[in-house]
């Protein structure tokens, strides 16, 4: 059953989150240990991110400052096979254009058809911490509406040079695309940004997840415009709850998702990441609970580093 049809079938919000891969060199463990901390709670789906290579400053001994090449988190496809296999819950694969040719697509599309993953997450990805713009790698796509197209070709059972397979794929893929509830970085404004994201979602995005947002405020807003524009696919919100003093800042910075002042006004009196975390876990099972009584179709938490604080958002509202 594909994530669409689970968030329309299912008779309350609907619960799924996001987990990262290991990095290289790490166990599965850890991440079936933050799978087993959210079972309970009956997941829809799960989604696994995908992180291309970047490059990274590094001084040699002579004091020479080189860039290198690396790929920290690899492992996405094997991943989402492994948690499917082990717990017969729908994985949902991240597909980005930073960092990856038409060519890698392909093969991590054929590589998911075999291990029977039809779902995915389109994304255009981050662009790497030393690159000013996202660049796109060969012929690589630009933007996701470019890589949804890819996807769509395939669907229809034709590999990127124009050649047909020989057998179509048995199960179409399907796949959400993202929105942003504060405007993507790269919008130069909040109507443009809504106009691509219609285009994804004429290109065949079945359903948005927002990037994460603290105030409901602007995922409401977001919604509606979104409607008024003949958007109708399920808008999905994407929550976090704030774990560190520090993410006050960090978080406006990095995602662009502001904090509310009286979120922001509680954070600021904390002396502590444990004091912190609480007011972040009060804040974010105040929030569920509005999108909730809203009618939100599904909430979608990002858990990197929050899974505890998952755990009690989830058991104070489902």
């Amino acid at each position: 059953m594909s994530v669409i049809e689970r968030i329309q079938q299912s008779k309350k919000t609907a619960f799924s989150f996001e987990l990262l891969p290991p990095l290289k060199g790490n166990s599965i463990e850890k991440v079936y240990a933050n799978i087993d901390a959210l079972l309970e709670f009956d997941p829809q789906y799960i989604n696994i991110t995908t992180h291309h290579s970047e490059f990274v400053q590094r001084t040699l001994e002579n004091g020479e400052v080189i860039k290198q090449n690396i790929r920290k988190r690899p492992g996405t496809v094997s991943i989402a096979a492994a948690i499917q296999h082990k717990y017969g819950i729908t994985t949902v694969p991240h597909i980005i254009c930073a960092g990856f040719s038409k060519a890698d697509t392909e093969y991590a599309l054929v590589d998911l058809q075999l291990l029977g993953i039809t779902d995915l997450l389109v994304l255009q990805g981050d662009k790497g911490k030393l690159e000013p713009n996202h660049i796109p790698v060969g012929e690589g796509h630009n933007y996701a509406v470019e890589l949804q197209g890819q996807i769509n070709n395939f669907n229809k059972g034709f590999f990127v040079d124009g050649t047909e397979m020989s057998d179509k794929p048995l199960t179409p893929f399907s796949y959400g695309v993202a929105g942003y509830p504060e405007k993507h970085s790269e919008a130069p404004s909040m109507d443009s940004d809504i106009y691509f994201l219609k285009e994804k979602v004429k290109a065949g995005a079945e359903y948005v997840v927002t990037q994460m947002f603290f105030d409901n405020k602007k995922y409401f807003d977001f919604v509606a415009r979104s409607r008024a524009e003949g958007i109708t696919v399920p808008i999905i919100p994407g929550i976090k709850p704030v774990v560190f003093m520090n993410q006050l800042t960090v978080l406006p910075q990095i995602f662009g998702s502001s904090i509310p002042e009286p979120f922001a006004s509680e954070l600021v009196l904390c002396k502590s990441d444990e004091e912190a975390k609480q007011v972040g876990v009060e804040w974010c099972i105040q929030q569920c609970k509005e999108l909730i009584a809203q009618g939100a179709p599904s909430l979608h938490f990002y858990t990197f580093m929050a899974t505890d604080s998952v755990a009690k958002v989830a058991k104070a509202v489902y």
